[in-house]
């Protein structure tokens, strides 16, 4: 049996995902009313949280396996926020509690803040089709 190889590393998916959200939250900021396409990229945004955490969640294990366990649970008490968020951006999608979602977005906001947004490089394929992929999954579980 040959080893699998990742081509692309957590951090750098990390990064990409967190790019993503950053310019989703401001697009999200731009539109002036919640619409079908809105929907998609607030559920889009729960995806990447969660993609997010999956791959902490890795980074995490492999530094277990290496013995490092105060790097892993620091690490991963770094990025928990992720999975929160996630779930409860998911409860509200799930309820359709639609005007609970400004204010998860307002406070999901500063933790994006650090990443400069010059121009949109993200194009509509990213979140078209966001909110139906969120409800054929399973609800995501609160983390506490």
């Amino acid at each position: 049996m040959s080893r699998l190889i990742q081509i692309e590393n957590q951090t750098t998916v990390r990064n990409r995902n967190r790019r993503s959200i950053a310019e989703l939250l401001r697009l999200l900021m731009q539109k002036p009313s919640f619409d079908e396409e809105a929907r998609d990229m607030a559920a889009t945004i729960v995806l990447l949280l969660t993609e997010i955490y999956q791959g902490v969640e890795q980074s995490a294990v492999a530094w277990e396996k290496k013995d490092y366990w105060l790097k892993a649970e620091r690490f991963m008490r770094e990025w928990r926020w992720t999975l929160e968020v996630a779930a409860d951006m998911d409860d509200v999608i799930r309820h359709e509690a639609w005007d609970l979602l400004p204010e998860l977005l307002a406070d999901l906001y500063p933790r994006f803040d650090d990443l400069k947004i010059k121009s949109l490089t993200r194009d509509a394929s990213l979140w078209r089709g966001g909110h139906q992929r969120l409800l054929a999954e399973s609800p995501i579980q609160y983390p506490w």
